[in-house]
């Protein structure tokens, strides 16, 4: 098998038929803080087929500072105006990026007025919230995506397609980590992530998120049962139980993927996976402002893969535009999205009884 060879083909949008349109999906940004303004209102603003009409927030004048600076936003609103149906007439979906505990009635009022909804993750703090909002968009009829950027990422997808053709062989194990310093990167202990009703955990829930769902993606296969620690340690931790947390998630066929992740440690991610004959990994994997590298190795032979970088925010709003533009439905959906908030509970379970635990 010519590795340089596998590695020349491949199309890191084959989802993309429509390139540009003259009616780009209007989105309306739940949620105004600093992801909205430094990652998602920058993509939207440099993708081709959505622009961002529309700012929702708890603080009116936040919304129209921000506003001010877009030449695409014709409205900002509160929370209550969007509930009550100002400006429906003014987009087509939402964005919902508010701490994770909220997002469910951001999700059922645009599920009541027929809006798309791309949902941040992890999709809601509780199993109970996530279901209510998939029954509710099933009620609706309404689209509901989850924002796992790592789908749409080309690293990732290359990475995909080559597990996919037997570069590897069978996968045997994945091994994942993503880690930072929370109150480094955001300098601010009454933070939401540190509040265990907000977000309903914090190390696991967070960031462990990223290499559980890419391990089911790069794998194509949701866990069968799940085994794991967590524990929270400096006093600023208190009132969350997982500063750092490490898990084992068991899939079909005998397939292993070990996580880790910390709120309170060096900045690092990676995700690879092992296979009987060769292995690939991603690192730097999940931080959106890292240059990717993809490194496959087989039969005494390691090489880099070059692939095209792109925004990663940008690629999952056209991703998500495409899908409603072709009148296609969008993946990751809620029920994909459910699968990880029941393995994440399933790891503080385990952690707290000691024992291994069975999902669905």
């Amino acid at each position: 098998m010519e590795l340089e060879a596998l590695a020349d083909d491949f199309d890191r949008r084959d989802w993309q038929e429509i390139t540009e349109t003259d009616d780009p999906v209007r989105f309306a940004m739940v949620g105004v803080g600093w992801w909205t303004r430094e990652q998602a209102m920058p993509a939207v603003a440099n993708a081709d087929l959505c622009e961002t009409t529309v700012l929702v927030s708890g603080d009116r004048e936040k919304a129209a500072d921000v506003a001010e600076e877009s030449p695409t936003v014709e409205h900002a609103i509160t929370y209550d105006e969007f509930h009550d149906g100002a400006a429906s007439d003014a987009y087509d979906a939402v964005y919902v990026v508010t701490p994770n505990a909220l997002h469910l009635p951001f999700v059922e009022t645009a599920a009541e007025l027929d809006k798309a909804i791309l949902c941040e993750k992890p999709m809601e703090a509780t199993i109970e919230r996530a279901e209510r909002m998939v029954e509710v968009c099933d009620e609706h009829d309404a689209t509901l995506m989850i924002a796992y950027r790592m789908h749409t990422e080309p690293a990732v997808r290359r990475a995909k397609d080559m597990i996919d053709e037997g570069v590897i062989g069978d996968p045997i194990f994945v091994n994942g980590n993503m880690t930072e310093p929370i109150l480094d990167l955001v300098p601010d202990p009454d933070q939401w992530r540190l509040d265990g009703e907000l977000s309903g955990g914090c190390a696991v829930m967070d960031i462990g998120l990223y290499p559980l769902n890419t391990s089911r993606f790069l794998l194509g296969e949701d866990p069968e049962r799940v085994r794991g620690t967590v524990a929270s340690v400096q006093e600023e931790f208190a009132d969350v139980p997982d500063e750092h947390g490490a898990f084992q998630l068991d899939f079909p066929g005998h397939v292993y993927a070990v996580c880790t992740a910390s709120q309170n440690a060096y900045m690092a991610s990676h995700i690879s996976v092992i296979g009987t004959e060769g292995r690939v990994r991603v690192e730097p994997a999940f931080y959106p402002w890292d240059d990717r590298a993809l490194t496959v190795s087989r039969g005494g032979t390691t090489f880099d893969v070059d692939f095209e970088g792109a925004d990663q925010m940008e690629e999952e709003f056209e991703y998500f535009s495409h899908c409603l533009l072709a009148g296609e439905e969008p993946y990751p959906d809620g029920e994909h999205g459910l699968v990880d908030i029941e393995a994440i509970k399933a790891v503080y379970e385990a952690s707290e009884s000691g024992e291994t635990v069975e999902l669905d």
